[in-house]
């Protein structure tokens, strides 16, 4: 399979200013912006489209995407899931039915969950053991080192399967060491991107703006690959059912919360790509990126995309844009019986 290719092929465009309008010409999607058309998209260059704010679709460039497996994704203001509009549902039901069978066995739930869950620390742990690289010949990186070991004896507990709740605690454990020295990943500006402790809807400080806004691309992306593989993103392990939340999208975003997110929130901040005062406070206390930091922070997601990374498991190249969609179709081949385990993904 290229995976170059199938990048390429299936792009993302990002409409964030708004007012815009999306409409139909033939078998091309078109933007306009004050009454006029700033982009022509043929439909087979594109994967989804991603809309922030007061974008307008027509009814005729819905029914194209629809038609043509092209997802439109509604997000407000602060970057949070509105509504998706997508076409035919893809796959074999069998595969479904297995998901949702595994999905009901609390023994291959909990292995499972298991796994995403051990990715995900590990891999927010190499973002500080990142930090403490980069820091070690000038700074004070006694902070990290101590989050690291205690990030470490939690993975270590994860060995053997535990029940949900022991495992939601685990987890839970984990993100308290890692968000506890967040602060301390922030070299630059760091008297106004002062992180405060997860916040969201609304976020409530400029650090948290950011991660939520990039964790919701991330969502996007999962949920387009597990649909694209042919598994319900609806139905997650981890992440129980609940109305209106990808579950199994969630799962799978576990794995590059740090790898991919955390990392480049924290790049844009540290090389001054983004200033204090692209944020604004709205009267619900919540803090806003405005356009251009908005823009700018799409601009790095995409372009850290391109970026190719060894995937320690296929043993392949891939961009990073497609690591979400390899775990999702390996993922897919461990309910199909053709692994025996999922092998989630671990970053170097």
């Amino acid at each position: 399979m290229s995976y170059q290719q199938d990048l390429n092929r299936y792009s993302t465009i990002f409409i964030t200013t708004h007012g815009a309008y999306i409409a139909k010409e033939g078998m091309t999607i078109t933007i306009r912006i004050e009454h006029e058309i700033r982009m022509r998209l043929p439909i087979h260059t594109l994967n989804g489209i991603v809309c922030f704010g007061g974008v307008a679709v027509s009814p005729d460039a819905m029914e194209l995407c629809a038609n043509n497996n092209v997802t439109i994704s509604f997000l407000g203001e602060f970057g949070h899931f509105k509504a998706r509009v997508v076409g035919k549902t893809q796959g074999n039901v069998l595969l479904r039915r297995e998901q949702y069978r595994r999905a009901d066995d609390q023994k291959q739930v909990s292995e499972i969950a298991r796994l995403f869950i051990i990715a995900k620390i590990a891999n927010t742990r190499n973002v500080v053991l990142r930090a403490i690289r980069e820091k070690s010949e000038n700074g004070n990186t006694r902070e990290m080192e101590i989050a690291t070991r205690k990030m470490f004896n939690v993975i270590k507990q994860l060995k053997d399967p535990l029940d949900s709740e022991t495992l939601l605690g685990k987890e839970g454990e984990a993100a308290k060491i890692y968000f506890g020295i967040f602060n301390e990943l922030i070299c630059s500006q760091k008297e106004h991107f002062i992180f405060k402790g997860r916040s969201r809807r609304p976020p409530l400080d400029l650090v948290n703006s950011m991660l939520s806004f990039v964790y919701t691309l991330l969502v996007h992306d999962a949920t387009s690959a597990l649909e694209t593989v042919g598994l319900d993103p609806y139905v997650g392990f981890f992440h129980k059912e609940r109305p209106g939340r990808p579950g199994l999208a969630l799962d799978i975003m576990e794995e590059f919360r740090g790898y991919i997110a955390d990392r480049l929130v924290l790049t844009l901040i540290n090389t001054q790509q983004v200033k204090p005062e692209g944020f604004t406070v709205t009267e619900s206390g919540g803090i806003l990126m405005d356009d251009q930091t908005r823009k700018t922070v799409i601009t790095a997601y995409q372009k850290r995309k391109q970026e190719e990374v060894r995937h320690p498991f296929l043993q392949e190249n891939i961009p990073v844009g497609m690591l979400i969609f390899s775990q999702a179709m390996l993922l897919a081949r461990h309910l199909r019986g053709d692994l025996e385990k999922y092998p989630a993904f671990f970053c170097k």
